[in-house]
């Protein structure tokens, strides 16, 4: 409801701080616009004290990464009894960890590719490392590496020979303490967002994701460099499939007990199977984000999608 005092908070010190900021400065112009009273809040060491000070009415989390997606910000906010835009502590913590993530899926039978993972001290003290070929054989070249509880595709490596991976571990190791090696799906790349409450969610057109030929993947650059991806909003899938690819986004997001919003990535292989790699709980707002497109795709301006993501967390 405008005239309403929302804090926006955005930057923060993790890896993904220049794309908060991005999504920040978009989220606290479209609030704005509409009417709210709106204090934006670049995040450290003073966050507590300020929103002690300012005590609004609402706080709006435009965090990536580390610090603002990983339940940190949100279980400071329950202790200040402040309400928040997206989900809670759980399912923050379960959606940041992509191996967390993966056993929760798999426990509910919905399709991730096959994988392994270990943390640093695996690697570094048990020996980890001898086990390598083994997982190259079980899992198949190429091999996805990934750090576990990283965004913005940052620090992913694509081993094509098992002796690619020691280098692609340390690589994947600077970036978090535990590393995610995962069998390569083949396949058209997928972004569904997602808004409202568990099970009882909207899901937004599907977005299909092209990368231009210069890219393995859908990379940082892919992500936030204008030019470098093609987007086709809705994606040209048979409504069978279309219909699977929105059962499986919304059965993740509710396995992980998601609110608000939300983003599910995944691979349709070339038999129309639907791999989720991952779950964004605070899925980017910028001017290349795909949340924004598949709600443009859905009738809702970026203003209107702001808007209903701040009224939800009233709800």
């Amino acid at each position: 409801m405008s005239g309403r005092h929302v804090c926006v908070l955005y930057g923060g010190r993790s890896l993904e701080r220049d794309i908060s900021m991005s999504t920040g400065r978009r989220v606290i112009r479209a609030l704005e616009s509409r009417g709210y009273r709106v204090t934006g809040i670049d995040v450290d060491e003073s966050l507590v004290r300020r929103l002690l000070e300012l005590r609004p009415d609402l706080v709006f989390i435009a965090m990536h990464g580390k610090g603002g997606e990983d339940g940190t910000v949100q279980e400071l906010l329950e202790i200040l009894g402040l309400p928040y835009t997206g989900s809670g502590v759980p399912a923050s913590i379960q959606g940041m960890d992509k191996v967390l993530t993966k056993h929760l899926l798999l426990a509910e039978g919905i399709p991730t590719p096959p994988f392994h993972a270990f943390n640093d001290a695996a690697f570094r003290e048990l020996g980890a490392k001898d086990t390598l070929s083994l997982i190259a054989e079980d899992l198949g070249l190429p091999v996805v590496v990934k750090p576990a509880a990283q965004g913005s595709a940052m620090g992913i490596s694509f081993v094509v020979e098992a002796g690619e991976l020691p280098r692609a571990m340390v690589s994947a190791l600077s970036f978090d303490r535990k590393v995610l090696l995962e069998k390569f799906v083949r396949g058209r790349e997928l972004a569904v967002s997602l808004l409202g409450d568990g099970g009882e969610a909207r899901v937004l057109p599907i977005v299909e994701v092209i990368p231009s030929s210069g890219h393995t993947f859908y990379d940082f650059d892919s992500r936030y460099v204008a030019g470098e991806t093609d987007f086709v909003v809705p994606a040209d899938l048979a409504p069978g499939v279309a219909a699977e690819v929105e059962r499986v986004s919304l059965a993740t997001y509710r396995t992980l007990g998601c609110r608000g919003f939300g983003r599910v990535d995944m691979l349709l292989d070339d038999t129309d199977v639907p791999w989720v790699l991952e779950l964004n709980t605070i899925p980017g707002l910028t001017e290349t984000s795909t949340m924004p497109m598949a709600a443009e795709a859905a009738g809702l301006s970026f203003e209107d999608l702001v808007v209903q993501i701040t009224e939800s967390a009233w709800v």
